[in-house]
């Protein structure tokens, strides 16, 4: 069976990763927001650079996965985060550095998340997807558009992106809780 992760449905304890990461680095706070907030894959997230991200309104990449281009606007707490984290970083620098001064990799991201969410008490399934399932999952509970969402992640089915998030399950569950003859 695949490995899979699950999402954080809870914005309580995403604010408190948020803040568990502030107190320790804030370059893995803004790793974390980025991810939560755009439904990037820590892959094209560590493959930023300054210069894709510094006095910008929008992110345009392309996907390392499927290669395709992405272009999305920063909502204000990204931009405000973002402008903060790059006023002393020189264009040319990758955007998440090791303390080695190397580009940063998604196992030190893995551990980072994992350590976080564990401090906070959340449990079950975590890694750097996560980031991306929690963004898809708040997506569609908040815009209820799986077919936007479906686009976000250039999914090919609605239904592949429901099972992404974890929302086929939940409501089926919801539908059993809820149902008595």
């Amino acid at each position: 069976m695949k490995n899979t992760v699950d999402p954080i449905r809870s914005r309580v304890k995403i604010r408190l990763v948020e803040q568990y990461l502030a107190q320790t680095c804030m370059r893995d706070k803004l790793i974390f927001a980025l991810g939560i907030n755009s439904g990037l894959r820590v892959s094209d997230i560590l493959g930023l650079d300054v210069k894709d991200v510094k006095n910008k309104t929008h992110i345009e990449i392309k996907e390392k996965k499927t290669g395709k281009f992405k272009r999305f606007p920063l909502n204000r707490k990204m931009a405000k985060l973002l402008k903060e984290y790059t006023r002393e970083c020189e264009n040319d620098d990758p955007l998440f550095m090791s303390q080695r001064n190397y580009r940063l990799d998604r196992s030190q991201v893995y551990r980072k998340i994992n350590q976080a969410c564990r401090a906070v008490g959340i449990g079950g399934n975590i890694g750097t997807h996560t980031m991306r399932k929690s963004f898809g999952y708040h997506h569609y509970k908040k815009y209820k558009d799986v077919a936007m969402l479906q686009l976000i992640f250039n999914h090919s089915t609605p239904n592949i992106t429901l099972r992404y998030i974890g929302i086929d399950q939940d409501e089926i569950d919801d539908s059993y809780k809820h149902f008595e003859l």
